[in-house]
């Protein structure tokens, strides 16, 4: 058994600290020594570098090394480094038959290097099989899905399950089309509305690797001016990686590249295309037959040849944070790949996330803005409803909407279609006292109380019945619902509004577009429809529900979800009007006001600056059981300057649930705690958790079997 020996990857000059030093560490681990030469025995073996490094697949920490083996002579032809083998591994490993090792359970590996003798000393297995002679994982792709696992506390064989999709046969013997030339620079398009827009695409069409974080002005040209980007980046002779939230975006960034470069230069990567098709598409990629890639959260791995830009839109979406271990983030690997590749970076988007911020309040990225000039001929007319302006009207009560927002839908109908966005699907699926508006919850668990389709309310924890429910701070009788649902929602709009057609897009059903034609599209966040022409007015309902959670991240996402609803709205020279149900005063309403995310963000991350919260600060979650958590932090050596906060109970899963990874089984009581360390330590924090985790799990899982789990980055921390 050979020691760990993660591959080398090179640092880019001016990338963040932490990232150059997960590299370096990279390359650190990458320098076995060699013990001396032994002799072999038994049967034939390869007669040029014997031995094959693999990686097996064994996402366990306290395995998360390389493995010898010995190359048999008929194997040796395809044996090389990057193709897919199998290997026995596990139980009767140790049986050594003819001078060879053998028994134990097939499992599936990566072959990682060749080389002339092992530093294991006693005797080797054999290589079982090629799966393949087909190389799939190269240098630059295993030195980054090392740094991604040291990043997350992870193991090697988790990142590359994520990074290298399965095998498909008949995509593998289907020969790539040859390459084509590179294109003739763009122009700048729509690029010139933004101070240095310009300048950066000249910049990577002259093989320069800037570095930028953009805000985008509203309108649906962004798809347009990511293609452009990607088309300097490709006639520099480099290739590019795109990566947007869903399947939706792809096709919008899809459709903009084909019709300004043609088709072949570019390939699309996203689950919805089937296995052999994805497979198809990434082994072109993987070949160097195409330079440019478009894809989903898994296109952040795609081993494009010569990297010369990664580009990110709209980093605040949930959907870039994987769920499966070790649960990166699309933004941070690609902040990897722009250090490890020195190549130009971009990060896009409506509005702005805090992390955007810090990368350009740190130096490291340049913002690309337009002046506030550009902002007001293309943003539309945002006016604020305070969710106490009661409507006055029989029409509007009906709708449950103020005066003024009624009359903007009202209005927006006479030219187009209107969007209205409300924060949840469903029909009423939380309630609150509709006096002092707190939550409603159960006497016996203070689980919070629901109400669906006009039945009792019942827990949503242990499952009872609240027949006679009363709030314990003000003493009111009378419920709310804490946010209506899109459904219902339609229906009311629907008896408000009786000769206006209704749609509704949600995660049952999602629409792409819709006619220019007037009507009410009523749609849950990340799933507005794009209208032709664009939408005559928007409402967003229920905006203190969204500003209101507690959250580390409410404000700055209900200010996304709000632009992202606002950007499909026509300018104010055409009309477009948005209306925000939301207290006037609160920040989030009024950087939308004004039409200013930026701000918003620069000032929420000084806030957290002086509160030593993310991502100013590096964290991690840890989740257990009470017992089994306390004994995990006594075991963890964290840094000196590590401080732990909590623990604290987490909510309990209700039976029947969809259990999401990290939470406690139906039923359980589970606690939380929050591992803080000041910036540049987040690197020590990591290996510290992943280094306890790994004894951990060598000692059969601790405190009986029970499971720990370690989040690096908690995308909720409320």
């Amino acid at each position: 058994m050979s020691s760990e020996n993660g591959s080398g990857s090179g640092g880019g000059e001016g990338a963040p600290p932490e990232q150059l030093a997960l590299i370096r560490d990279s390359v650190r681990k990458a320098k076995v020594p060699r013990a001396k030469p032994r002799t072999w025995r038994g049967a034939a073996l390869a007669p040029h570098l014997p031995v094959a490094r693999v990686l097996v697949d064994k996402g366990v920490l306290h395995l998360d090394r390389y493995f010898d083996y010995a190359v048999p002579a008929e194997l040796d032809a395809d044996a090389q480094p990057g193709v897919r083998v199998r290997v026995r591994f596990g139980a009767g490993r140790h049986r050594v038959r003819d001078g060879r090792r053998e028994g134990g359970g097939l499992i599936d590996g990566f072959l990682v290097e060749r080389l002339a003798e092992s530093d294991y000393s006693g005797p080797l297995a054999a290589l079982a099989q090629v799966v393949s002679p087909e190389p799939v994982l190269g240098p630059e792709l295993l030195g980054l899905a090392r740094s991604v696992a040291d990043r997350y506390a992870g193991s090697l064989a988790d990142v590359l399950q994520l990074a290298v999709p399965p095998r498909n046969a008949r995509a593998e013997q289907q020969p790539s089309p040859a390459p084509l030339p590179p294109p003739q620079p763009p122009a700048p398009g729509s690029w010139a509305r933004y101070e240095r827009g310009a300048a950066f695409l000249e910049a990577l069409a002259s093989g320069a690797a800037p570095r930028a974080v953009w805000n985008a002005l509203p309108g649906p040209q962004w798809s347009e001016e990511i293609a452009r980007a990607v088309a300097a980046t490709l006639a520099s002779g480099r290739g590019a990686l795109v990566v947007v939230p869903d399947g939706r975006a792809v096709s919008r960034v899809d459709a903009a590249l084909t019709a300004l470069l043609g088709d072949g230069r570019h390939a699309v990567l996203t689950a919805d295309a089937g296995p052999e098709k994805r497979y198809r598409e990434w082994l072109a990629v993987r070949r160097g037959s195409v330079r440019a890639v478009v894809g989903t959260r898994a296109a952040m791995f795609a081993p494009v040849r010569d990297l010369g830009l990664v580009a990110l839109w709209d980093d605040g979406d949930d959907s870039h944070s994987e769920p499966h271990a070790p649960q990166p983030h699309a933004r941070e690997v690609l902040l990897l790949r722009a250090a490890q590749d020195r190549c130009g970076f971009l990060l896009g988007g409506w509005s702005c996330t805090v992390e955007a911020a810090q990368l350009v309040e740190s130096g490291w990225a340049r913002p690309i803005v337009a002046t506030r000039e550009e902002v007001r001929t293309a943003a539309p007319l945002v006016r604020t409803v305070g969710d106490s302006d009661l409507a006055r009207d029989e029409a509007a009560r009906a709708a449950r909407l103020p005066t003024l927002a009624w009359q903007v839908a009202r209005e927006g109908l006479r030219h187009g279609p209107v969007l209205v966005q409300v924060p949840r699907r469903g029909y009423v699926p939380r309630m609150a006292c509709a006096q002092c508006r707190e939550p409603a919850r159960c006497r016996h668990c203070s689980g919070p109380l629901e109400g669906r389709d006009g039945g009792a309310l019942r827990c949503g924890w242990c499952g009872r019945e609240e027949s006679a429910w009363h709030c314990p701070d003000c003493g009111s009788f009378r419920l709310r619902a804490q946010v209506v649902g899109a459904r219902r929602t339609a229906e009311e709009l629907g008896r408000a509004f009786p000769a206006v057609p209704v749609r509704t897009s949600g995660r049952e059903h999602v629409l792409d577009t819709v006619p220019g034609a007037p009507a009410l599209v009523v749609s849950t966040p990340g799933a507005e429809p794009v209208a032709e022409g664009g939408y005559a007015a928007a409402l967003l309902l229920d905006g203190w529900a969204m500003v209101g959670r507690p959250d580390l991240r409410a404000g700055e996402d209900a200010l996304r979800r709000w632009i992202a609803a606002a950007a499909l709205v026509r300018p104010q020279s055409a009309g477009g009007t948005v209306a925000v149900v939301a207290e006037a005063t609160a920040r989030p309403v009024q950087a939308l006001v004004r039409w200013d995310p930026v701000g918003h963000a620069v000032r929420e991350l000084g806030e957290r600056a002086e509160l030593g919260f993310p991502p100013v600060s590096r964290m991690a979650a840890v989740s257990a059981p009470p017992e089994a958590l306390a004994e995990f932090l006594r075991s963890v050596e964290l840094p000196p300057e590590a401080e732990v906060l909590g623990p604290v109970p987490l909510p309990v899963t209700a039976p029947g649930r969809p259990r999401r990874t990290g939470a406690p089984p139906p039923g359980e009581q589970w606690e939380r705690a929050l591992v803080r360390v000041p910036p540049g330590r987040g690197a020590a924090l990591a290996a510290a958790l992943k280094a306890a985790q790994a004894a951990r799990m060598a000692r059969g899982g601790g405190n009986g079997g029970e499971p720990v789990w370690v989040r690096i980055d908690p995308p909720d921390i409320g």
